[in-house]
C-alpha cells in the first residue's frame, strides 16, 4: 500500500491527502482490489465453480441439505401414524373379552357360510359328472348294441353267402 510518502513518478502528482480523507481513500483502494480481485476470479473461474457459488447464495445447498433430513423424519412420523391408527382399531375391535367374544362369532358364522357355500358346490358338481358318466355310457351301450347288431348282421350275410356258393 503506498503512503502519502512514497517518491514515485505517478505518485508525485496525486495530491496529499489530508489525515481526515485518508481513511476514505484508503478504504476505496480496498474496496476497488476486492471488486476487481472478485471479478477476476468469477471470470477465470469454472461454469460449475460459478453455479456453485450461486447455489450457496441462493440457499439452494442448505435446501436441499433440509430436505435430506425432513424426508426421513416425515415418512416415520406417517409410518408411526399408521400404526397407531392399526393398534387402535384393533384395541376398538378387541378391548374387551365381550368385544373379543362377538368378534370370534362373528368369524364363525363367516366360517359356517363359506363352508356350506363349498359343500353345495361339492354336491352339485358331484351330481353334474354322474349325469355325464350315465349319458356318456348310455351312448357307449347303445353304440356297442348297435355295433353288435350290424356285426351280427353281417356275420349272418356271411354265412347266407358261404351256403349259397356251397
Amino acid at each position: 500500500m503506498a503512503t502519502a510518502q512514497t517518491t514515485s513518478a505517478s505518485k508525485a502528482k496525486t495530491p496529499r491527502t489530508t489525515p481526515r480523507t485518508a481513511p476514505k481513500t484508503a478504504r476505496a483502494k480496498t474496496a476497488k482490489r476486492t471488486t476487481a480481485s472478485r471479478t477476476s476470479r468469477t471470470r477465470n473461474a469454472t461454469p460449475s465453480a460459478k453455479r456453485s457459488t450461486q447455489a450457496v447464495k441462493n440457499g439452494t445447498v442448505s435446501a436441499y441439505a433440509e430436505r435430506a433430513v425432513l424426508i426421513p423424519v416425515g415418512a416415520a412420523l406417517i409410518a408411526r401414524d399408521q400404526v397407531l391408527a392399526r393398534v387402535n382399531d384393533t384395541i376398538d375391535t378387541f378391548g374387551s373379552p365381550a368385544k373379543a367374544n362377538a368378534q370370534l362369532r362373528k368369524f364363525e358364522r363367516r366360517g359356517n357360510t363359506a363352508r356350506n357355500r363349498l359343500e353345495r358346490e361339492v354336491r352339485k358338481t358331484r351330481v353334474r359328472i354322474e349325469r355325464e358318466v350315465r349319458q356318456t355310457r348310455g351312448r357307449v351301450e347303445r353304440e356297442a348294441r348297435r355295433v353288435q347288431r350290424d356285426g351280427e348282421d353281417l356275420a349272418n350275410r356271411v354265412q347266407e353267402r358261404i351256403l349259397n356258393l356251397v
